[in-house]
């Protein structure tokens, strides 16, 4: 759980709130003053220079806002202007997406009130930089072309099958080179193109390894202390470093384990109180990264440490503790790799004893 920004107040009643229901081309805006009056409503074109034009004239205070597609740049927009806006988490505002009455205006006033009484209540969302955004694109092209690639060797796979072939098994990288052969005359002219766009894919993804491997030597070196980590790759460090943006923001490093949904979820109520799995909260790409790495520490000697130790102890036990296994590497794993950026300190496999 992040810190709780000292900001987080309720409004005075002399004090006003501004609450900003974002569209794609119009946003809807409310402000409310601290006893719940609304003092004055909008429509604004959701573009910089309009919203610029109709913030820079009020006076700093706080604006409340959904996250969604355009809330980070709007953000940023708005602390550049004096004022503390805060983007709330969508999915923790149930008032919002559950109402049975619902339109923009509606939303507006809605956002504005929880903002005026209930701030702490809005789990608030912090933004990455405009760079650090930039930067996390290249992670977001490359998984999209790891899945595009994925999808057209399934295909290709699947049709040879189905005609009553097979072909061997292979790495991705050489996926095109040895299947050509193996493919009949009567697929070819299908198939073919598929091939060559495997290929085409494959120096792709090298390029955006490249680009991983630069920005990480010229921009984040704490993603480069991660990596002493066995199992832990650039990929993994770079978007870790990218989705966390500021590390301050958990006052412990236990802290971010929940932040990526990687503990048990609970809907205690009375005498139940029922197991359940992850609440698989937080960047889904950064906990799938994780938990592949987890699964390789678990699995790879080459990967011996005190935490392959205590995840093989808690794999005894068949299929499914093993999977619980996993998570639970993955968790520590999470923890061991902010504690490593925020103190600085070198990765020891084996904590208080030489290891040969």
């Amino acid at each position: 759980m992040a810190k709780r920004s000292t900001a987080m107040r309720p409004i005075a009643e002399a004090e006003v709130v501004v609450g900003m229901d974002v569209g794609d081309i119009w946003s809807e805006v409310c402000m409310m003053d601290g006893s719940g009056e609304v003092l004055h409503e909008a429509r604004v074109r959701t573009r910089e220079v309009a919203l610029r034009k109709y913030f820079e004239g009020l006076a700093p205070g706080r604006v409340v806002l959904e996250a969604g597609g355009q809330s980070p740049w709007i953000q940023r927009l708005l602390k550049g202007l004096g004022h503390d806006a805060i983007v709330v988490n969508p999915h923790r505002v149930r008032l919002i997406a559950e109402s049975l009455v619902k339109d923009d205006r509606r939303d507006a006033v809605l956002l504005a009130d929880l903002g005026r009484m209930a701030p702490l209540a809005l789990h608030r969302v912090e933004h990455r930089s405009a760079q650090e955004q930039v930067d996390l694109a290249v992670l977001r092209a490359r998984a999209l072309v790891v899945k595009q690639r994925s999808m057209n060797i399934l295909h290709v796979r699947g049709v040879v099958k189905a005609c009553g072939g097979r072909l061997v098994g292979c790495t991705v990288e050489r996926f095109s080179q040895l299947a050509a052969p193996q493919i009949g005359a009567e697929l070819r002219s299908a198939l073919f193109p598929l091939l060559g766009l495997i290929s085409e894919q494959t120096k792709l993804i090298r390029g955006y390894d490249v680009q991983v491997a630069e920005l990480i030597g010229q921009r984040y070196p704490e993603a480069q202390a991660m990596q002493q980590i066995c199992g832990v790759g650039p990929i993994t460090a770079l978007h870790f470093r990218l989705s966390i943006g500021d590390p301050g923001r958990f006052s412990r490093s236990r802290q971010v384990g929940p932040y990526f949904g990687l503990v048990p979820a609970r809907r205690q109520s009375g005498g139940r109180d029922p197991g359940l799995g992850i609440t698989k909260s937080g960047d889904a790409e950064v906990r799938h990264l994780l938990v592949q790495c987890a699964q390789y520490i678990v699995s790879h000697p080459k990967a011996e440490s005190a935490l392959r130790v205590w995840g093989m102890k808690k794999a005894e036990g068949g299929r499914r503790a093993r999977q619980r296994a996993v998570v639970g590497v993955a968790r520590r794993l999470a923890v061991l790799m902010h504690h490593l950026w925020v103190s600085g300190e070198v990765y020891e496999r084996f904590p208080g004893r030489e290891v040969a």
